[in-house]
């Protein structure tokens, strides 16, 4: 057993550069009697770098439930474990939720131990309002359902922050484009602190079509910020929500002449509005 305290160590582990390892995670690691890592395989790159030959022992999240009743022994019996994830800091958009709700309902102590956050850094260097953001983690992957997910938050004001693969960063930000509006500032985070690490900050439209139009530009890991939606009028929410409704059975048109019906909205405006709104619709009608 080693001299390290009891508990539960919750280490933050470098995204990319390894030099952003803090020197209290490494001593930690070293120090505690286990291991709990996302992928083992994945973690012995780090461990192998600085020379930590600590036992591991895997902690995904197909089999978190049923390592958490010999985790918790373990901890009770007066071991220390440190949980970490692939990269990054744990449980953000990463397992380890269940383990860490199950030791502190246990009474037993569990330890933060900072450091690298993707969310954190891309938020901290796109130069996007920082006071106040909304982490949404990964978008949902079927189309469907990503759409209905932005559009839960299309008017929400503050700075929105995503995690996004490789192979759906393109979809995801023809989504964005489609329900947050194609000027919506945002800026996209590529492979932060690795070699090939890249911002680029402009419309959604136009990061779409950039990255869309670059093989390049979609490869490896993002993070996509989105600046936070402006004030709107009284009333505007709810004229869009009735036009996306009508705009599934209807024409542009007919969509915006039967909104300014019901709404008593100018036509020649909830015409404008329903032809922006159109894009957003797969199989929509003129």
């Amino acid at each position: 057993m080693s001299n390290l305290s009891a508990g539960l160590y919750v280490v933050a582990t470098p995204i990319g550069n390894l030099e952003d390892l803090t020197p209290r995670a490494l001593r930690i690691l070293a120090q505690v009697d286990l291991i709990a890592a996302e992928d083992t395989r994945h973690s012995a790159k780090l461990l192998h770098h600085y020379a930590i030959r600590t036992p591991t022992l895997s902690l995904h999240e197909h089999n978190e439930r049923e390592q958490l009743q010999s985790l918790i022994e373990e901890l009770r019996a007066g071991k220390s474990i440190a949980l970490i994830s692939d990269a990054g800091t744990p449980l953000v958009s990463d397992p380890g939720f269940h383990l860490v709700r199950a030791a502190r309902e246990a009474g037993l102590r569990v330890v933060p131990v900072p450091g690298p956050c993707a969310a954190i850094a891309a938020l901290s260097t796109a130069g996007l309002p920082t006071d106040r953001f909304v982490f949404e983690g990964f978008p949902p992957a079927r189309a469907q359902a990503r759409r209905a997910a932005f559009e839960a938050v299309a008017t929400e004001p503050r700075t929105l922050v995503y995690y996004e693969s490789a192979h759906r960063i393109v979809d995801s930000l023809a989504d964005m484009a489609a329900v947050f509006g194609a000027e919506r500032r945002a800026v996209v985070a590529r492979e932060l602190t690795k070699t090939f690490e890249t911002f680029h900050g402009d419309t959604l439209a136009a990061l779409h079509a950039r990255i869309a139009s670059d093989a390049n530009e979609q490869r490896g890991e993002f993070v996509v910020l989105v600046h936070g939606a402006e004030p709107r009028p009284a009333g505007a929410l709810e004229r869009e929500r009735l036009l996306r409704v009508l705009l599934e059975e209807l024409s542009v048109k007919q969509a915006a002449a039967l909104a300014a019906k019901i709404t008593g909205a100018p036509r020649n405006e909830l015409y404008r509005q329903a032809l922006a709104l159109a894009e957003s619709l797969p199989d929509r009608r003129r």
